[in-house]
């Protein structure tokens, strides 16, 4: 035990399985005789790493001080816990099991809040769903509801930008852990090569699903290359369609340019209609930025997560505090005093309380892709042949910012688009300018008519805010993967998610369409085998005419 300046620290506290695996805590207490509420995390990333307090928002030590027990856990086969790491296998089990065993502790009331972000969050849904009878609140920070959509792939195109670096990155422990003696000497230094020259290779290597650069180390892929083989990986990490089974009160944070964006934001929605007290808390972040500059754009102070009083109960870790501490004391009909809903609005930068998400004032707009370049909120009453460009695998549209976790080089969230804009294989679509404010916020579509010379291919659509200057700065994107058929015209709908922003007099809309977004989304081989190295050109047509008018649909906030 160590003692520190009003807390008591045990490190390395063993919690029994159900299997007989022993996962080890640290646990953070007051000085005294308690009792005190219990916050649990459990975490894949080292309960000794002080990053760990960033990245959940919550300062273990801090938080003892304040009244709290803090718990932080290594997840099973990671760092001091023992048993194989699996990500994601054994995170439903080994949850519930924490949970009881955290309530059981010397000094704990026996009442239990989670918190955590990223797959930390999903290690508070996965106990959730099952109910341990100790655990009262969660407060999951930016993490996904269908692996599909976010986490192991997007539109069925593998996410590959986040796959490879993440996995390289918990690989190295890994290495360390398994091998012991008997590792290589220059394992370690080969597998750092590998990371520095992932943008140069192991990003490019075909196909993959061979995961070459994983297979040469012989460590394991966050999944998304897994379950092409095993679809029951999926199943150890889905929540969606069972939230409304967690019946516990649940905290949801999110950033607009977080890779985990939508399912941030689909979680509040299920855990709300499944009649749960829940609430949200959304600000203009990406998945590790969390104050100006964030990407290229600039939110002002208030936008800040931490630091900066910018809500009723100080910042956002005050307030995630404060509502853990107000649901791990109050009785369960104790109603909330707040509003639901709390959005940093964009362009103006402003937060803004709602009652529900999404606003109910909003309206689904259609713009329409019209002739010479020009996006238009009038439905084209003429026919007008069709815009064409041709997709190369060979040399994909790079990735520019967006809601991404990749390779260093590759800066999350806002960006300047006009270097990609110039691109023959980016079709532009602008609107003229504003004559006054125009707020979209909610959840964005594109439907998109459209045609390949490929029995398969991938579609992009991008939605930007255009300031008066030219700068073009993304808000939302998505792609959509056609494994067949790709060669006859269709109508398709492609998910860009959601945002949250006004269109300040003078700026433009601007939607972008194209077949690419590398390294992010793996490259469409066009013929419509993926397992293949083997890609072919494709010759791409959008429909914009009276028969074929491909459209971007916009929530735009009435009044």
């Amino acid at each position: 035990m160590t003692d520190t300046a009003g807390i008591e620290i045990d490190y390395d506290v063993p919690a029994d399985m159900r299997d007989g695996v022993v996962l080890r805590a640290n646990v953070y207490r007051p000085k005294g005789d308690g009792p005190w509420p219990t916050l649990l995390t459990r975490t894949p990333y080292g309960k000794d790493d002080p990053s760990q307090f960033l990245a959940s928002g919550i300062d273990a030590a801090h938080a003892a001080r304040t009244g709290f027990m803090v718990v932080i856990q290594d997840t099973r086969g990671r760092f001091a816990s023992e048993g194989n790491w699996r990500p994601f296998r054994h995170e439903r089990e080994d949850g519930y099991d924490t949970v009881q065993w955290a309530a059981s502790l010397p000094g704990s009331t026996g009442r239990i809040g989670m918190f955590g972000g990223s797959y930390c969050g999903n290690t508070q849904w996965m106990p959730a769903i099952d109910n341990p009878p100790n655990l009262v609140a969660i407060a999951p920070l930016m993490t996904w509801a269908d692996p599909f959509d976010g986490l192991f792939a997007r539109g069925g195109a593998v996410e590959l930008g986040l796959v490879l670096p993440w996995s390289i990155q918990t690989g190295l422990h890994q290495l360390l852990r398994t091998a012991g003696n008997d590792l290589p000497a220059n394992a370690v230094d080969n597998l750092i090569n590998e990371w520095d020259c992932l943008n140069q290779s192991a990003y490019w290597d075909l196909p993959v699903s061979a995961a070459e650069v994983l297979r040469r180390h012989g460590i394991t892929d966050l999944g998304s290359l897994s379950v092409l083989a095993d679809p029951a990986v999926a199943e150890w990490c889905t929540v969606r369609d069972s939230q409304r089974f967690a019946s516990v009160p649940s905290l949801h944070t999110g950033g607009w340019y977080d890779v985990f964006l939508q399912g941030t934001l689909d979680n509040y929605i299920a855990a709300h209609a499944g009649g749960h007290d829940a609430s949200l808390l959304v600000g203009p972040w990406t998945h590790e930025r969390f104050t100006d500059p964030v990407g290229q754009a600039m939110f002002g102070l208030r936008a800040a997560r931490n630091g900066v009083g910018a809500h009723p109960d100080g910042d956002w870790s005050d307030v995630q505090l404060a509502w853990l501490r107000t649901h791990l004391g109050r009785q369960p009909d104790e109603p909330q005093s707040r509003a639901p809903v709390r959005i940093f609005v964009m362009g103006r930068n402003e937060w803004r309380d709602e009652q529900s998400w999404p606003p109910a004032n909003t309206v689904d707009h259609a713009w329409y892709l019209g002739p010479d370049s020009r996006l238009q909120p009038t439905r084209p009453t003429s026919a007008s042949k069709p815009s064409r460009f041709t997709y190369n695998p060979a040399d994909p549209v790079p990735t520019v910012g967006g809601h991404t976790v990749m390779w260093p080089a590759y800066v999350a969230g806002p960006a300047d688009q006009r270097g990609i804009e110039e691109r023959n294989d980016v079709l532009v679509f602008t609107s003229a300018p504003f004559a006054e404010d125009l707020e979209v916020t909610g959840r964005v579509r594109m439907v998109l008519h459209a045609r390949s010379s490929a029995p398969a291919t991938d579609w992009v659509a991008r939605l930007c805010d255009v300031a008066p200057d030219g700068l073009s700065i993304n808000l939302c994107d998505g792609i959509l993967r056609v494994t067949e058929g790709a060669n006859d015209w269709r109508q398709y709908e492609i998910d860009l998610w959601s945002t949250s922003n006004v269109f300040l007099r003078g700026h433009r809309l601007r939607v972008h369409v194209t077949s690419s977004s590398f390294p992010r989304w793996d490259r469409n081989m066009n013929t419509g085998q993926q397992g293949d190295r083997h890609h072919v050109a494709a010759h791409q047509e959008i429909g914009r005419g009276q028969a074929n008018p491909s459209h971007v649909l916009l929530p735009v906030v009435l009044g």
